[in-house]
């Protein structure tokens, strides 16, 4: 093992070489930057770190258990991205030939409390690309049927149905990818129907949802 320096300041100069109790050594290198960085071990006994295979940690890191064989984790994932999934508490009224905003008042989860039960609106503030979907069911006898999810108050994504009979029923379905800001951009569902008069929609949660999830980040 190298002596301490003798510029007062008690350290070692260059490498740290560790023998061990019967062979083979560790070296500690120091890396060829001005400046003082400290390590700081933690009080307990057993291995600290390992890296076989190679692992990398980078940036601004919280790591409390870490045992895995493959680690693969890269830039824009979505990892534990936000998600939700509401329903309707009550049967909704929607005129004819006039997209109406759809009530979904019941959150079943928001896993970062993003979805808005009063004003029916999903504002994620984590920015990435997400998945949604809105649907809405109804016995509808109409010319032309629409479920559509608007993005910052515009139609954004329309799905379009046909008519049914009377006695029938259809459910309209929205989906697609959407990214979002991460701060202002929200989107809401919303219905469309051609009918004679009003059409009331099923609030059954199998029937009736709006949902997103992230699935990559920005």
């Amino acid at each position: 093992m190298q002596e301490p320096d003798s510029s007062g300041g008690g350290g070692i100069m260059g490498n740290l070489t560790l023998n061990g109790s019967s062979s083979g050594q560790i070296t500690l290198s120091p890396p060829a930057v001005a400046g003082t960085n400290t390590i700081t071990l933690p009080a307990v006994t057993g291995t600290v770190l390992t890296t076989a295979g190679g692992q990398t940690i980078s940036g601004t890191t919280t790591v409390s258990t870490l045992n895995a064989t493959t680690i693969q984790v890269g830039g824009n994932q979505a990892v534990n991205g936000p998600a939700f999934y509401a329903t309707a508490s009550t049967s909704q009224s929607i005129t004819n030939s006039s997209f109406v905003k759809l009530a979904f008042d019941t959150k079943q989860f928001d896993t970062n409390t993003n979805y808005n039960t009063s004003t029916y609106r999903f504002t994620p503030t984590v920015a990435g690309y997400y998945t949604v979907t809105a649907q809405w069911f109804a016995s509808v006898n109409a010319g032309r049927i629409v479920c559509s999810i608007y993005k910052n108050g515009s139609n954004y994504i329309q799905g379009t149905g046909i008519g049914t009979t009377s006695n029938g029923g259809s459910a309209q379905i929205a989906t697609g990818l959407v990214y979002f800001n991460g701060s202002s951009d929200y989107i809401e569902a919303y219905a469309y129907q051609e009918g004679s008069g009003a059409t009331t929609i099923n609030n059954s949660s199998q029937l009736s949802y709006f949902q997103g999830v992230m699935v990559r980040g920005a």
